[in-house]
């Protein structure tokens, strides 16, 4: 794709037409096109010095054709002009030959549905220099929050404008315009004879003049000096409240529960028959909801071009639904949810979790009132190593956390300490929810009780 090509955008329809024609001089009756582009502009500052400064446009074209038996064959490329598009629709034919006969995915008979109109406002990008400007004023002013915050060592600006495009053989033509904003604001302190501290936040939004900075400075600032003042924390078994974030984090970890592909490659803690058992406390409700108005950079179509719509996933602790793809609902016998990326292997995965009470439950704040004392509780506010800490298809978890610990009225930021369990467990350890749901750029969640986990402490 060239420069001006990812600049001005794409034109779905000609390109649709240039696929007929080519695919029908090559004798290919069935393929598909899935296309995603993007121009991004992102800066990072040092002690009011530019750290970092770049610009890229980025794209990804996957083109797939069926052959007469069935099989498929996968292309990528970066070349929409005709000569590109033909290489990459007879380089899929001829790969066609090598397909996997046990995993044939089809179309989506929901390519061609009616998608739900998405109120996404494009912004005009502001420029790389003004970017860098306004990220300086920010590390400054969140500098100034506290003697001693010394560095925002992790730091960032950016604006996207993306592209992406589902055509298909059979009159599929999806396409999608977005952009949006972010920023991240990650601050050091330390002080005389104690250990450095660490915290952030992060703000998004469809355009860089949208972005709430003066809140993403505040936040990174009270959660960085709220632990200065840290203690060791004894192990053992505690109650804990989850922050949105962390809560969110950690369902999202172990989302292969709700995952149809997982559960047929056999790396799933769910299995064929477990929709319709209990997975949790009876007023837990978890919803996958890529169309809420939080969800910045949302959008209405899969890899595949299904609409994307919401999803019960528990109801009342009981599992309802799997995430699917063409080819997995079309094991299991239903019809796709949305949630499927377009390759070689299709994949599937979440969009934008909502969690929270079970409608008409009550459960969870009578569940909260016990706890109405002067035992200790951890608040666990952020997890890290997740990527090495999860044991995703045993349902185990150990994790370093970033917290503080209640005891006798009294709030004190913990100095070192991981939390583990299993995440069946958790689910259904959990005791009650508090306070409004908050949006993250993961999802709806509030605080999230749970009594019962292993905290160990700094030896």
């Amino acid at each position: 794709m060239t420069a001006s090509t990812a600049q001005q955008g794409l034109d779905a329809q000609s390109l649709r037409s240039k696929l007929d024609t080519i695919a029908a001089s090559h004798g290919i009756r069935q393929w598909d096109l899935g296309a995603a582009c993007s121009t991004d502009t992102s800066v990072q500052v040092d002690r009011g010095e530019p750290k970092q400064m770049k610009g890229a446009q980025r794209s990804s074209i996957t083109i797939r054709v069926w052959n007469s038996d069935g099989l498929v064959g996968t292309t990528s490329t970066s070349d929409l002009s005709d000569n590109g598009l033909e290489r990459a629709l007879s380089g899929a034919r001829d790969a066609s030959a090598f397909g996997n006969a046990n995993d044939t995915p089809g179309f989506s008979p929901l390519a061609t549905a009616p998608l739900t109109p998405l109120e996404q406002p494009l912004h005009q990008g502001q420029g790389i220099l003004r970017l860098l400007e306004r990220l300086k004023e920010a590390e400054q002013d969140l500098l100034s929050r506290h003697s001693a915050i010394g560095t925002v060592p992790y730091n960032g600006l950016a604006e996207r404008s993306s592209e992406r495009i589902y055509l298909n053989s059979e009159g599929a033509c999806r396409q999608q315009q977005l952009t949006t904003a972010s920023i991240y604001l990650y601050a050091r302190a330390e002080e005389s004879g104690r250990k450095p501290r660490s915290a952030g936040a992060v703000r998004l939004a469809y355009g860089a003049s949208e972005l709430d900075i003066a809140g993403c400075i505040t936040e990174a600032a009270e959660r960085t000096i709220s632990h200065l003042d840290y203690a060791p924390i004894e192990t053992g078994r505690y109650t804990c409240v989850f922050s949105p974030e962390a809560f969110l984090d950690l369902i999202g970890a172990f989302s292969n529960l709700f995952n149809a592909r997982a559960v047929l490659d056999g790396v799933s803690l769910s299995n064929r028959d477990s929709l319709g058992e209990s997975l949790a406390v009876p007023f837990l409700s978890i919803r996958d909801n890529g169309l809420h108005p939080g969800n910045i950079g949302a959008s209405n179509f899969d890899g595949e071009g299904t609409p994307t719509r919401p999803l019960d996933l528990v109801q009342g602790g009981v599992l309802k639904n799997f995430l699917h793809s063409e080819a997995t609902a079309r094991a299991f016998g239903v019809q796709p949810t949305g949630h499927a990326g377009l390759g070689a292997k299709v994949s599937v995965g979440p969009d934008w979790f909502e969690i929270g009470l079970t409608p008409g439950s009550s459960g969870a704040q009578a569940g909260l009132d016990r706890f109405k004392s002067d035992q200790p509780i951890v608040w666990i506010d952020s997890l890290s190593a997740l990527h090495a800490g999860v044991k995703a298809s045993q349902g185990s978890f150990s994790l370093p956390f970033d917290g503080w610990l209640i005891k006798n009225g009294e709030t004190r930021s913990i100095e070192a300490a991981t939390v583990a369990g299993d995440i069946r467990q958790v689910l259904k350890a959990i005791v009650g929810f508090e306070g409004d749901a908050k949006i993250t750029p993961d999802g709806l969640c509030p605080l999230v009780w749970v009594e019962g986990l292993s905290i160990t402490g700094e030896a």
